[in-house]
Formats: structure tokens, sequence, C-alpha cells
């Protein structure tokens, strides 16, 4: 088995073996990249490569957010430095969406609030798209999730990329804002870690 990089090093992040029972708490790579700075995460991120689509479905992920100021406990304080992610089978293909996560300490467990918003389809990214920034990324498309207008998760894209070809259970996101025909960059990474068996199928919300 073997760690993530050091903080701050040049070398690129590697991670543990696939899990066959995904660990309670974030593993060593994901803190590392937690830690990591912005130069770092875009390397990692423009390295990484596309997540097997049907790999996520069934799958909740535990998400860290990594904002500019990470020194600073903003995310924390907003309480949305922790959050889950689930991947589900829609009927128009594959889905997801958030829920709430109690904001303990980083490296502790992931106490889920029984609540599912933020709803996003999940697809390949198409280059002759709008939302074209990442070629070799997943896309997570808000504004196609069914989401209010007046929710605002609705404008979010995110772009989803696998750190490590040999490790499909960690991976790395990157959001920007739609605005009309603009695309707004947040500054904000997340890092998602498979978490535990999610739904297959959700019809209700």
């Amino acid at each position: 088995m073997t760690a993530a990089t050091a903080h701050r090093s040049s070398a690129p992040f590697t991670s543990p073996e696939p899990l066959h029972t995904p660990p309670p708490f974030p593993t060593a790579a994901a803190l590392a990249l937690e830690r990591a700075s912005w130069r770092e995460l875009e390397q990692v991120f423009v390295r990484g490569t596309t997540p097997d689509l049907e790999g996520l479905v069934g799958w909740e992920f535990r998400g860290i957010n990594r904002l500019p100021l990470n020194g600073l406990p903003v995310a924390k304080l907003v309480g949305i430095k922790k959050f889950l992610k689930g991947f589900f089978r829609g009927e128009q293909g594959v889905m997801g969406y958030n829920s709430p996560v109690a904001q303990n300490v980083l490296d502790g467990r992931w106490n889920v609030a029984p609540k599912r918003f933020g709803f996003y389809e999940v697809r390949p990214v198409d280059p002759t798209a709008r939302d074209n920034n990442y070629l070799h990324a997943l896309l997570l498309d808000y504004g196609s999730g069914g989401n209010k207008a007046y929710d605002p998760t609705a404008y979010l894209r995110d772009y989803l990329v696998q750190v490590d070809p040999a490790n499909p259970d960690l991976l790395l996101g990157k959001a920007y804002y739609a605005v009309g025909p603009a695309r707004i960059g947040t500054l904000n990474y997340f890092i998602l870690e498979r978490h535990r068996v999610g739904l297959t199928d959700y019809v209700r919300r």
C-alpha cells in the first residue's frame, strides 16, 4: 500500500489499491490532497483520468471542499467543508445528489444527515457543448438535475477526474458556476473518496 506524497511535494499523488470495503475515515491520500497547494491540485487534476461512470452508480462518496483560504475555517463555519455525494441511475442516465454532513474533525467519521439536495446529471464531457473545459473529466451538471431555478446549486457545473488510474476510490473535482452563457471558476476543488453503498435508483425527492 502506497501513501500519498508529502505536503507540498512536486511528485504525483499515489493512492492505495482499490478497497472492497471502503474505510470509514479519510485515507492518507485524501488528506494529502486536502493539504496540497493550489498549483499541486491543478497538476493532479490535469493529469487525472476519466472515472468509470458505471463504477459510481450505487455508491456514496465522502467529500472534502478545498477552498482557496485553506488555513481559515470558512468552509467549516458555513457547513460545507465536509459533505457527501451519491450516484444513482435515473430515467435519463446516471444522476447524483448531495447530503449535508456534521462538521466534526476532518479525519473523523462522516455523520450524514438524512437529506438529499443539489441533484445533478453525470455524463462524459462533450467537446461540442458549452461545458467542455476538461475533456478527460466527467461533468456533474446541476442544470440538468431538476433543481428549482431559485436553488443556487442549479448553476453549478463540476468536473470530476480519477486521481490515480489504479484507484477508482479517490476522485478530484473542480467547480464552476454558470451565469447565463458564462462559466465562472469558483476557486474550489473538492476531494471525493468512496464511502459506502448508496442508492442504485432514486425516484422520490
